[in-house]
């Protein structure tokens, strides 16, 4: 495996990331919720840009995979601000986005902050708003008291030790919702959500489509798929989605 390369990002943040020349317009992968750049679909990504003669950025997010800082310090806003950098100050022109999981929630940030920098949208699974409506609306009394109290609640995860949630993350996920206010995105969208989802309910995918507003976007649904959306079908749909919104 090549080390990566460093951007220095926002506040002191030292954001690891893999880039790859080709034509424009590139393609940018947004990783999820404590994932990082080394996962199925972004190597798959960068294997297909390559081919396609594309240009190509992962990254990892701060507080995640090879990039500095603690995942517990970090929030959907510091996160925003890590994609924005790394669009910023690694790429040239209008990209298009494949934002998977939490990554869809900050491609749409970033699609609302810097839309003359987007070419395109894929999103997997995404997770709009999901610290408000998914982790905040399902926790029961205690969980609340919790972290309202001392700061974290614990949640188990079936990929692996459980997730600690802050109540920063919280508190601070209320200022970076999508799903409150009108989301336009003028450009070519295709949102990619799998029927059993454990982690995204397909009615999130129904929410969004009807939410957003903009001439060309459309929502596959994918029977059977599960959250992961990485076994050679599914990578396949989200070339052909790629194809799509690059044409």
């Amino acid at each position: 495996m090549a080390d990566p390369e460093y951007l220095d990002g926002p506040e002191g943040r030292r954001l690891a990331y893999h880039r790859s020349a080709g034509a424009g317009p590139g393609v940018v992968f947004l990783g999820g919720f404590k994932s990082d750049m080394e996962g199925t679909k972004a190597l798959w990504l960068e294997d297909w840009a390559r081919a396609e003669g594309r240009a190509f950025l992962r990254f990892d997010y701060s507080g995640h995979g090879q990039s500095s800082g603690r995942f517990e310090d970090g929030a959907i806003g510091d996160w925003a601000a890590d994609a924005r950098a790394v669009i910023a100050g690694l790429t040239e022109g209008p990209q298009v986005l494949v934002g998977s999981s939490m990554g869809g929630w900050i491609s749409l940030l970033l699609a609302r902050s810097m839309p003359e920098r987007v070419a395109g949208l894929v999103t997997i699974a995404a997770a709009p708003d999901f610290t408000e409506d998914s982790m905040w609306g399902g926790f029961d009394a205690e969980q609340r008291r919790a972290l309202l109290e001392a700061g974290q609640v614990a949640l188990p995860s079936e990929y692996g030790a459980p997730y600690i949630i802050t109540r920063r993350l919280i508190e601070e996920g209320r200022d970076n919702l999508v799903l409150r206010s009108p989301l336009d995105l003028p450009f070519p969208v295709r949102f990619l959500q799998g029927t059993c989802d454990n982690d995204v309910d397909m009615s999130v995918a129904l929410q969004l489509l009807d939410h957003a507003t903009g001439p060309d976007m459309r929502l596959t649904l994918v029977k059977g798929a599960d959250h992961r959306f990485s076994n050679p079908e599914c990578l396949a749909l989200i070339g052909a989605a790629l194809a799509e919104v690059s044409g």
